[in-house]
């Protein structure tokens, strides 16, 4: 890891004491949660922390990322640590049996072993997974793009009543979204890379939903990689937020419409995935076994890096930083815990 990937913004001071802070971690996640449930009609439901590597229920984020995995001496099978729970939460939804418009969440908690440490990402991850049921009729656009205000509005609650409890961390998230396809972006910054894009964009929107993530663009690349067999391409995002203090834009949120048999069939046809059509979630989804569901993931750390005003991600969760980065940190008034 590189300290030169640090945004150290000039005479940084935290708002709030470590002691302050961890109440304001308390008060962020317990209202956010709340708010989230509340906003989409969610259940609170138990999470495993790994899952056998031959399910095919692990998320491979962009195909490269290795899994931190181990052997069950008992059992004898080897499992890995999850990245997200995308598909597993699909099965669950209907092992439980819930109802259309109704779902889950789950406190998920993963490994990330080649992310690159910075201010935003850390080898430990926490979010906040969720998953619904959807129908036919209601698996489009309007269905999405309303989702996504639903959780802007839960984020905006929880941020007025962090404001309440301390008054110095003053409000700054636009409650208006600004929605644009990735093409859209692309053909309106056709000269700027993917994450230029999206920083112009959000810096002039505030709060924006990037849709339609991970087929191949106009200009024969992908705005981001994106997993072939849990996300509709068509029917998915990125909300992203513009934050002041690092003078970037910052990703809350990958969510969106699953992929149902035709989008699964083509998008493993496109990322030569093919050899996945055997194994049991895949083979459960292509037989039409599987509800139809809408779901994501909403960073737990960097909601409350966000709402609790701070600059580096490792000021509200305790990971693993190197020596270079904590003396780096530490000499601009980051504390990292």
């Amino acid at each position: 890891m590189s300290k030169t990937n640090l945004i150290l913004p000039e005479g940084y001071s935290s708002l709030l004491n470590i002691l302050d802070t961890e109440i304001a971690i308390k008060t962020v996640k317990d209202g956010f949660e709340r708010n989230l449930s509340k906003n989409l009609n969610l259940t609170r439901v138990s999470a495993p922390l790994f899952v056998s590597e031959n399910s095919g229920l692990n998320d491979d984020l962009n195909g490269v990322e290795r899994a931190v995995s181990f052997d069950i001496k008992d059992i004898g099978e080897n499992v890995a640590i999850v990245h997200s729970l995308a598909k597993w939460k699909r099965l669950v939804l209907k092992r439980y049996g819930f109802e259309s418009d109704k779902g889950l969440y789950t406190d998920m908690n993963a490994i990330r072993r080649d992310e690159e440490l910075d201010n935003l990402h850390s080898v430990y991850v926490d979010q906040w997974d969720w998953e619904k049921i959807i129908t036919a009729d209601t698996r489009n656009f309007n269905n999405l793009k309303a989702t996504v205000r639903d959780i802007v509005s839960a984020l905006v609650e929880s941020e007025a009543a962090l404001n309440k409890k301390f008054p110095q961390l003053k409000p700054f998230i636009c409650p208006e979204v600004f929605f644009i396809t990735s093409q859209e972006l692309l053909d309106t910054y056709p000269t700027l890379t993917p994450k230029e894009r999206e920083d112009a964009i959000t810096k002039e929107h505030k709060t924006v939903f990037i849709m339609q993530i991970g087929d191949k663009l106009s200009n024969g690349e992908r705005h981001d990689g994106r997993a072939p067999d849990y996300d509709d391409w068509t029917l998915n995002g990125d909300l992203l937020l513009w934050y002041p203090l690092l003078d970037r834009s910052i990703e809350v949120s990958s969510m969106g419409i699953r992929v149902d048999v035709p989008a699964l069939d083509y998008q493993l046809n496109a990322s030569n995935c093919n050899s996945r059509r055997e194994l049991p979630f895949h083979k459960a989804l292509l037989n039409n076994e599987l509800p139809l569901t809408m779901g994501g993931g909403i960073g737990q750390s960097r909601i409350c890096m966000i709402l609790l005003q701070k600059a580096h991600i490792g000021e509200v969760q305790a990971s693993s930083w190197s020596t270079d980065m904590i003396d780096e940190c530490a000499q601009h008034g980051i504390t990292l815990l």
